[in-house]
């Protein structure tokens, strides 16, 4: 066994990692951008090596240094978690090539999986079933065309080394097909250095549904159960959960064996994940996830066993301890992702720091962070604050103690994902099994202010147009029973003696239009910090309610900022590449037939 594994991430799953190693009595080994110097997960290693500053590309992405501080620190093994290195098979052969273990699967395997077109053609040869569609790569939109006429629409395009939403885009009509086609080669380009893509028939709404494997060297291969991953935003997962409310147990015993034969097709070693999607009592091949999730959590909470440990032990040449028929999952589990995101505002992330920070306890919760009170969401990064994980006997007892958990938890500064996982978990569909997608394409594309909830707090009291107010809490008694009660006072109206820190609320003389801010006078503002990936109007042209004026790139989301009133562009101040703050003027919108002289 390894005596010390340096961990190539950040954050929550840095610091999963490394308590297992510490349980294991194996020491952890830290690297850090300048960003994350004062990250917990820094201060939670046993060793920890600077990799200095600059982008993830100059860090976390950087082989050769990652590879010297593996020598410096006598590391034997490197755990890569999710993101980043995980599924990267120079990556992983550069470790080979320095004596170093690289705690995942072989990189032959993560070539394999790597490319979804690659994937499918594997995947249809060894019995899988796949959505129909091509599996090598379409040159140009002609060639789209004659393909999506072949398969019908709705089409998928995707890019064949994409993952995560990123290079997805859905062409419902024939209309559709070009812009979807150069948004997922874009984003294949700038994400993966590949512009490649697909097509495949577009299953509207299917069930996200996956399963999770562990095979060794040792000619054992295991399914674990499925999680439900279906409550999505643009392809995002928020919430997931096992056993999926849907998945009949004949459907399940065919798909953990479909995933058996999909591992050992590409000689898998290591805990890995095949997605599918599900319609009915069908399910279609959609990719392998060659790393843990990071959803592997509720895996973990019905089976009772650690996945990280396995992986380590995998790959430290030992066999995996249990048989297929001693795989009992049992109850059932949720996961929340806590991120720094305004759900009611089209999920903006929130970056910033947290001034006040408590995770909710109890019997059957998790939470798995990496942050605490003063640190600070980093704009460079993605922007999870902790994933929040509940168990019980059932799926309505883990929903309702999921409900409990994040009513404790206490996140201050960043405005978070907490208020729209209460109300999603509230919605009918939800306890019903359903994976609410009307109401998550509402949200993801309008300012959708999220209901309140009965019983729960009154709102602030207006305050005059862009006048800043502060909120004060007092405790007052009234016949012997306790009131919290919150005060929103005029900060025109707080003396010297009131000048205690307390979180500030302004109200916003910009209304939001689409994504952007806009101001009576039609100024159209960045509603967040971050680059400009494309300008999509210039001066004279005239533009509708909700057009797309520009997409902002922000903790790796795109984000367009789209026009709050209808009239004619009469000046914009952004072009593509350019790097702009939060509140930048992005352009001016003029009544209708104006110019910009």
């Amino acid at each position: 066994m390894f005596t010390t594994v340096l961990v190539a991430n950040r954050g929550e799953i840095a610091i999963r990692v490394m308590r297992t190693l510490r349980e294991m009595g194996i020491r952890s080994v830290a690297v850090y951008s300048d960003a994350d110097r004062d990250a917990l997960f820094v201060q939670f290693a046993d060793e920890a090596h600077a990799l200095g500053a600059g982008p993830s590309a100059d860090t976390y992405l950087n082989i050769p240094k990652i590879l010297e501080v593996a020598a410096a620190s006598g590391a034997e093994a490197i755990h890569p978690g999710y993101g980043f290195l995980a599924e990267n098979a120079p990556f992983a052969r550069a470790c080979e090539a320095a004596g170093v273990t690289f705690i995942g699967p072989p990189a032959d395997a993560i070539d394999s999986m790597g490319s979804k077109t690659a994937a499918r053609a594997l995947m249809d040869a060894a019995g899988v079933p796949i959505v129909p569609g091509v599996t090598e790569g379409v040159a140009d939109t002609a060639e789209a065309r004659g393909i999506a006429d072949d398969i019908g629409y709705p089409v998928a395009v995707k890019a064949a080394a994409g993952g995560g939403g990123k290079g997805f885009r859905v062409a419902l009509t024939p209309d559709d097909l070009e812009d979807a086609f150069e948004g997922a080669r874009r984003e294949g380009e700038k994400f993966f250095a590949d512009s490649t893509v697909y097509l495949e028939r577009y299953l509207p709404e299917p069930r996200h549904v996956e399963i999770q494997i562990l095979a060794d060297g040792h000619g054992t291969t295991l399914w674990l159960g499925e999680r439900d991953c279906s409550v999505q935003r643009r392809h995002q997962k928020l919430v997931e959960e096992t056993p999926s409310p849907i998945v009949s147990d004949a459907l399940r015993q065919r798909m953990g064996e479909a995933s058996v034969l999909a591992a050992e097709a590409v000689g898998y070693r290591s805990a890995g994940t095949l997605e599918y999607l599900v319609s009915g009592e069908e399910f279609f091949f959609l990719e392998m996830n060659t790393r843990i999730q990071v959803e592997h959590t509720v895996t973990e909470m019905v089976t009772g066993m650690d996945l990280v440990r396995e992986q380590i032990r995998i790959a430290a040449g030992e066999a995996i301890g249990i048989t297929q028929d001693e795989v009992a999952p049992r109850g059932h589990a949720f996961e929340c992702r806590i991120n720094a995101e305004d759900a009611e505002r089209r999920f903006l992330p929130t970056p910033g720091p947290i001034t006040a920070y408590r995770e909710p306890s109890g019997p059957g919760v998790r939470t798995d962070s990496g942050v605490q009170s003063g640190s600070v969401i980093s704009d460079m990064y993605d922007p999870m604050v902790a994933k929040l994980i509940t168990w019980d006997v059932d799926r309505e007892s883990a929903r309702k103690r999921m409900l409990r958990a994040l009513e404790e938890y206490v996140v201050e500064g960043p405005t978070t994902l907490i208020p729209f996982h209460i109300w999603l978990l509230n919605q009918q569909e939800f306890i019903d099994g359903g994976a609410c997608h009307a109401a998550m394409k509402v949200m993801s594309e309008s300012n959708t202010p999220l209901p309140a909830r009965d019983g729960g707090p009154p709102p602030a009291p207006q305050a005059p147009e862009g006048e800043p107010v502060s909120e004060r809490t007092m405790v007052a008694e009234v016949s012997g029973r306790r009131f919290d009660v919150r005060l929103f006072i005029p900060e025109k109206d707080l003396g010297p003696s009131g000048a205690a820190p307390a979180p500030k609320r302004t109200r916003e003389k910009k209304a939001a239009g689409g994504h952007g801010g806009a101001g009576a006078t039609g100024e159209v503002h960045s509603p967040m910090q971050g680059t400009v990936l494309s300008v999509a109007v210039a001066v004279g042209q005239a533009v509708a309610v909700g057009e797309v004026l520009c997409i902002v790139e922000a903790m790796k989301m795109e984000n367009e900022v789209t026009a709050h009133t209808a009239g004619s562009i009469t000046a914009v101040h952004v072009e593509a590449g350019q790097g702009v703050s939060a509140d930048e003027l992005i352009a001016v919108i003029g009544a209708a037939g104006a110019d910009g002289g």
